[in-house]
């Protein structure tokens, strides 16, 4: 390695992207291509980044097995940041296991974790906890073990366990000044907001009061019947009760529970389970179909009792009913949720993360650009999503997840 090359590999690690380009920007030999690659992605500059990482993986040729490995590592990154998260798995696992039989054991540590945020942005919680259980801390350089730190921190607050995810932010925190990242450092303060900022809303008798995630983890933990719009299903001390994909049951539920310790009459009812504004008898009957299932779902925690007027909701064990509100109401609330983070998301990646299909992904981005809350950049397969940035919440509720609260 010569001396240019290392006084840039020293830059770009001291997050200097400009000082890195200055000694590289003429030179095309692979090394140099791959430093420029990667002070581009620093920049923000992802297309070329990823060009310049596949041109330097090409230029290293079958028998430099270690350089191509950390190409495919940092080109891994860059298609993070950008939200390409198809093929990511297959190519980051081989180029894993090449560093560790190299004993590169750094670059194999950042691959892992590439593949933990990966999982995380898919919601596949339990999958990222076993993949950072299995990078070990002792190998991590500082900025890697504040990394390490927000992927935990995440993962916490993904799952609701607000102590740790402080623990974590003191560990990431403690490294990301030790690196003296200035970008490492923004970040780790930003998640440590996340705990302070309101991240759902508790509506009880007509009373709306804003909550941050520590008091929604309370709220959980406590003896209420939460009737959750956030993940959209029933909670009453360990009981978890899913709706996800009884959208009906969980309408009538959410309709009972915020009249609750009151009734709701049966057109109100119609009008909030089956959206239509004139109802006749198949609606009723319909209505009485779906109230039987609700009361046999919902057995264990509460009953479903018919009145006069409609249908109320009692709890059993004389707790209180409690609806938990997203902060952003409304069915895309969590392709909002997603686009929060401040990156362009294409509807491919916004379709996997969600587990929707593409065409519905296209028609909820329609509405919401009609309605000024997402804005396109680019065109056709280079069209990306943004949407306003959220400063005054948080949206960790609304992320996709493969966990039930607990």
């Amino acid at each position: 390695m010569d001396s240019l090359i290392a006084a840039a590999a020293r830059a770009l690690a001291a997050g200097d992207a400009l000082g890195a380009l200055k000694r590289v920007a003429l030179r095309d030999d692979p090394p140099a291509l791959a430093l420029r690659g990667i002070a581009m992605a620093q920049l923000g500059e992802h297309p070329r980044a990823r060009e310049l990482l596949r041109r330097a993986a090409r230029g290293f040729g079958k028998h430099e097995l270690l350089a191509r490995a950390r190409c495919v590592v940092a080109e891994a990154e860059v298609a993070l940041a950008m939200r390409d998260l198809n093929g990511l798995p297959r190519t980051l696992a081989a180029a894993t296991a090449t560093l560790e039989a190299r004993a590169d054991h750094a670059n194999a540590q950042h691959a892992r974790l590439i593949g933990v945020r990966r999982l995380l942005l898919l919601g596949r919680l339990d999958e990222a906890q076993a993949a950072l259980a299995r990078c070990d801390a002792g190998r991590l350089s500082p900025s890697l073990q504040a990394a390490a730190g927000l992927a935990g921190a995440e993962l916490a607050l993904r799952s609701l366990r607000t102590a740790e995810a402080r623990e974590y932010l003191v560990r990431a925190e403690a490294a990301a000044a030790q690196a003296r990242v200035p970008a490492l450092i923004g970040e780790v303060s930003e998640a440590r907001g996340a705990l302070d900022r309101p991240a759902a809303r508790r509506w009880q008798r007509g009373v709306d009061v804003p909550l941050r995630l520590g008091e929604v983890e309370a709220l959980l933990a406590s003896n209420a019947l939460v009737v959750d719009a956030c993940r959209r299903g029933l909670q009453g001390g360990a009981s978890w009760l899913p709706l996800t994909r009884r959208p009906v049951l969980f309408a009538l539920a959410r309709a009972l529970a915020e009249a609750w310790p009151g009734d709701v009459d049966r057109n109100t009812l119609i009008a909030r389970a089956f959206r239509t504004r004139r109802p006749d008898e198949s609606h009723r009957a319909r209505l009485r179909v779906e109230a039987g299932r609700l009361r046999a779902l919902v057995a264990p925690l509460a009953r479903v009792e018919a009145s006069a007027h409609g249908y109320a909701l009692t709890p059993r064990g004389k707790r209180p009913v409690v609806v938990l509100l997203p902060p952003v109401d409304g069915e895309q609330a969590s392709l909002l949720a997603l686009l929060a983070d401040g990156a362009a998301w294409s509807t491919s990646a916004i379709a996997l993360a969600l587990g929707a299909s593409q065409r519905t992904v296209q028609r909820a981005l329609a509405e919401l650009e009609d309605r000024g809350q997402v804005r396109a950049i680019g065109r056709a397969r280079a069209r990306r999503w943004l949407a306003a940035a959220f400063t005054e919440f948080t949206t960790i509720l609304l992320l996709p997840t493969a966990l039930p609260l607990a």
